[in-house]
């Protein structure tokens, strides 16, 4: 089964019905942990990649570096947003990405990619501290990048960054 279908299954398992909440997710830290190692591995193997062609149309990136004072001072709304904001970015350039590269071995790692990335973003987006919903209106920081491989290592440093803390903050809350 492809990966981005279990994560989206096994956060949907763990669901309370009367308020969302990803407890497994959030509470078993091997579980980010694995998606840490997956971002690394495909990072590792579009490297591998033969030959893969600079992008005629560069990709959007999210800048995803941040401090962690910086992070610490944020509430859990305003971090879950921020990491839709960049996997919206995220999913929109591995797409552009699919239709400029040919190479089976970088449209495959770009697939896996483009699934993972949109599954966070799925997941993200069934929970929510604040009323109303997220809204695609956000402004990231971003920059263009014609390297494909720079795709991997955003995406890698948001599941390595923010999004592991921002499960750390909430395993703090969600797992008494």
């Amino acid at each position: 089964s492809p990966p981005g279908l279990l994560l989206l299954t096994s956060f949907l398992l763990h669901v309370k019905e009367d308020h969302a909440s990803p407890t497994r997710l959030v509470c078993d830290n091997r579980l980010i942990q694995k998606y840490i190692m997956e971002a690394k591995d495909m990072e590792k193997r579009v490297g591998q990649c033969q030959a893969l062609p600079a992008l005629s149309c560069p990709a959007v990136l999210p800048l995803v570096d941040f401090t962690f004072q910086q992070w610490k001072s944020k509430s859990n709304e305003t971090k879950r947003r921020e990491i839709l904001c960049d996997l919206a970015l995220l999913v929109g350039a591995a797409a552009g990405a699919q239709g400029q590269v040919s190479d089976e071995c970088g449209a495959r790692q770009l697939n896996q990619l483009y699934r993972h990335a949109n599954s966070f973003f799925l997941l993200l987006q069934t929970f929510s501290w604040e009323a109303g919903h997220w809204e695609p209106s956000c402004s990231p920081h971003s920059m263009e990048q014609t390297h494909i491989t720079s795709i991997f290592l955003t995406y890698r440093k948001l599941v390595q960054g923010k999004l592991r803390f921002f499960f750390y903050d909430l395993a703090k809350v969600l797992c008494k």
